[in-house]
């Protein structure tokens, strides 16, 4: 994939198999074609050039998205070589092209699927001419389209795919025979004949009107390829004067897929999850965003990476986007275009808490002025306190509960919050901040942590941490990680509910990540071991590790596309995450034997993907043991996993881990002095000696009692400057807490009754 650096361009590109595949403008969301790639035909001959030749690939230089492509029919009747780019200067993709056919008798020709606004429904394409010029177009509504050629084209015709499209006329007729001028409002494609030219170069321009798209490919064609192409190496080469990149195989390139994914012009900073639709040629049109949106969470991951290279303006530059694509309750949609509308609507607590610790970081590194962001903080600690720990979705974005990831997250987040309130001498919300952080870090083996399994018990160890211990059925969460069941998402009907005890995932490494618990904890030793046994697997280019046991989104066992249901596969991400968990137990060399890993498992062209296939190879799919599957590819996320570990063994520390947290509750050992009761968790029972605060989002008079309602009262609520009402109460020697809810807004009763037991010991 690929863009140039200039603000003037606005296309970004992709590339599989050997042909460009979508290309999107003007903004990073949009995607306009599916693909763009040649057919060679002649007498008795027929071939595409997608599935008839052999591949390679390369960047004209590292780092640098300017890629030479050359394909080799697999008879050897043909070779075309290509040079791809993004013209620096104005809206169009080039393409620089040799074609050298064994035989003289066959003939080169484009083919172009349009695919405008992220849909193949509703496209308009003709065949016309500009200035003289042959040309193809394409339109729907305010995009369009235009494919010009240095050489100019002979034949030409459009059509409906899969009836009258060019691929159907040249397949049976090793020509264009039927020389369709129109189709209108539907799936379509468009070809074109190179005649004799055997080198030539392909300009496709966009714009808001046909005659805008072809003035922008000829003057890109009168420019020439040479000059477009020196200026855009010249551009990327400027960008890695005076960055950190690290010395290693996918350094460049892979900080060169975090810039590609960055958005231009007036969405500038917002970063996509990747340019890659997974599993495309298995897609319907229903299915719009693909990976080119913004997930919070990788966004903040990539814009991390930045800022560790030296990228201190893209860094800055994303936190501006988060700032303002933020809601006014305090999260962010779990995914969204990049206007800020959203695309799924799940609450994702994580996605709440990466903006915080991005923010932080750019705080101590003295790259922002807190006081412009501290409303951003606020309002998302604000809801991180009022609606955690609990989250609607995991970072999988399936299952709701308790998650080890999103509690490491939410409260690394809080304590980072506090630290940035405290500098800004905001003490009562830095006081608050800490007391809800100590709280969720004091019960996270409360909520996700299980001894005496049968798992434990095969294993040979204690006890481990679940993926997620869910709501039960009362919509009162589990007060144990042991109890309920957890609805696994992408199975077949009747495989879905699994016991949450069952369910083991590598989210808990981030206890050690974020600086909640040390590497060297017993819980967290034994939970590796756990997931060694259930999750890893040894492939050829070495380990991987699968999400969670159970998981169904990766192709199915035949190989074919996920489809709603299949099996998970490996993610080399998962493998950084483990560099990052054996860096910070001092085995700084098994690191560096995970990174060499994630090299292993990139495509040919350095690029990581989300997955890749880790059982037998299965040629005539493409899937190969150890090598990229069909998901998503590249993951920016993955690359900026890749960048962090490389950058982490460099300077002999895990640089995503907050000091402020390890110190607290690694080296210091800090404890909550309090036990929190929301609507969002309410716990049946508290530890003696902890102070009971019961928490809201709104005012209210909290009537409670003790051990079977004696000496009942009314408390009234105060409100702290997160805008969270709360009663506080201090059990002493008492066996029970009773209460219940008046709301004075609305004047009446919340119609129910709680009620805590106070435990000795325990948490």
């Amino acid at each position: 994939m690929g863009t140039s650096m200039s603000e003037l361009s606005r296309v970004w590109f992709t590339i599989s198999h050997g042909i460009v595949n979508e290309v999107y403008y003007p903004r990073v969301d949009i995607a306009n074609t599916r693909d763009l790639q040649f057919l060679v035909a002649g007498p008795s001959y027929f071939s595409e050039e997608r599935k008839d030749t052999e591949h390679s690939i390369e960047m004209v230089e590292d780092g640098i998205p300017v890629f030479s492509i050359r394909n080799t029919a697999k008879d050897s009747s043909y070779v075309i070589e290509k040079t791809v780019m993004a013209d620096p200067e104005v809206d169009v993709l080039l393409q620089h092209v040799r074609f050298e056919p064994r035989d003289k008798g066959l003939t080169p020709y484009v083919l172009l699927a349009p695919h405008i606004m992220n849909g193949g429904y509703g496209n308009t394409a003709w065949v016309s001419e500009y200035k003289g010029i042959p040309a193809l177009f394409a339109q729907k509504g305010p995009i369009s389209m235009a494919l010009l050629s240095s050489t100019g084209f002979t034949d030409m015709s459009v059509g409906f795919v899969g009836i009258s499209d060019p691929w159907q006329d040249i397949s049976r007729n090793h020509s264009i025979t039927w020389k369709y001028t129109e189709a209108h409002n539907g799936n379509v494609a468009m070809g074109a004949s190179l005649g004799s030219s055997r080198e030539f170069v392909l300009a496709l321009g966009f714009g808001e009107t046909p005659s805008e798209a072809a003035l922008k490919a000829r003057n890109s064609l009168q420019r020439g390829f040479q000059r477009s192409m020196e200026q855009c190496i010249r551009d990327w080469r400027r960008y890695y004067e005076g960055k950190d990149i690290p010395h290693v195989r996918l350094g460049r390139i892979s900080a060169s897929v975090l810039r590609v994914h960055e958005a231009k012009s007036q969405f500038r900073g917002a970063i996509i999850a990747s340019l890659s639709i997974p599993w495309g040629n298995s897609k319907s049109d229903d299915d719009m965003g693909g990976y080119h949106l913004v997930w919070p969470r990788d966004m903040v991951e990539a814009a991390m990476a930045l800022h560790y290279i030296g990228d201190d303006e893209g860094a800055v530059k994303a936190l501006e986007f988060l700032r303002s694509t933020q809601e006014p309750d305090g999260h962010w949609y779990q995914n969204l275009w990049l206007d800020g509308s959203g695309y799924w609507s799940g609450v994702q607590m994580d996605e709440t808490a990466f903006p915080i610790l991005l923010a932080d970081l750019l705080r101590r590194s003295r790259k922002i002025r807190p006081a412009d962001y501290w409303d951003m903080v606020r309002r998302a600690c604000s809801f991180i306190v009022t609606y955690g720990p609990v989250t609607q979705q995991d970072r999988w974005e399936e299952n709701g509960g308790y998650s080890p990831f999103t509690l490491a997250v939410e409260v690394a987040a809080l304590i980072a919050g506090s630290e940035f309130a405290e500098e800004l001498g905001k003490t009562e919300e830095a006081q608050y901040m800490r007391d809800v952080a100590d709280f969720f870090n004091s019960n996270i083996e409360r909520w996700t942590y299980v001894s005496g399994t049968d798992l434990a018990r095969e294993v040979g160890v204690s006890g481990y941490y679940v993926r997620i211990s869910p709501p039960d059925t009362g919509q009162v969460f589990a007060p144990s990680a042991i109890k309920g069941y957890v609805p696994v998402k992408n199975r077949p009907p009747g495989s879905s509910e699994i016991p949450a005890e069952e369910i083991v995932s590598t989210d808990a490494l981030a206890l050690v990540r974020f600086g909640l618990r040390s590497p060297a904890d017993q819980r967290v030793v034994d939970t590796v071991k756990v997931i060694d046994r259930l999750l890893r697997t040894e492939t050829r280019t070495g380990p991987v590790w699968h999400r969670y046991n159970h998981d169904g989104y990766g192709e199915h066992d035949d190989g074919s596309p996920f489809d709603g249901t299949g099996t998970g596969r490996g993610w080399p991400l998962l493998a950084g995450e483990r560099g990052h968990y054996e860096l910070a137990s001092g085995n700084a060399r098994e690191a560096m034997a995970l990174l060499q890993t994630m090299e292993a498992q990139a495509s040919p062209g350095g690029m990581i993907p989300e997955q890749v296939w880790d059982s037998d190879d299965i040629p005539q799919r493409g899937l190969y043991n150890g090598k990229p599957s069909g998901s998503a590819m590249p993951l920016a996320w993955a690359h900026a996993e890749y960048l962090k570990l490389a950058l982490s063994i460099e300077r002999g520390r895990v640089m995503d881990m907050p000091l402020s947290t390890y110190r607290r509750y690694v080296r210091d050992r800090v404890q909550a002095r309090l036990h929190i009761w929301t609507f969002y968790n309410r716990s049946t029972w508290m530890p003696r000696g902890k102070v009971l605060r019961v928490q809201c989002q709104y005012p209210f008079v909290l009537h409670s009692g003790h051990d079977g309602w004696k000496d009942a009262g009314d408390i009234e609520s105060r409100q702290n400057p997160l805008g969270v009402h709360y009663v506080d109460i201090e059990p002493g020697d008492w066996k029970s807490v009773e209460f219940t809810f008046f709301w004075p807004a609305a004047g009446k009763w919340e119609g129910q009754d709680f009620a805590l037991e106070v435990r000795d010991g325990g948490l």
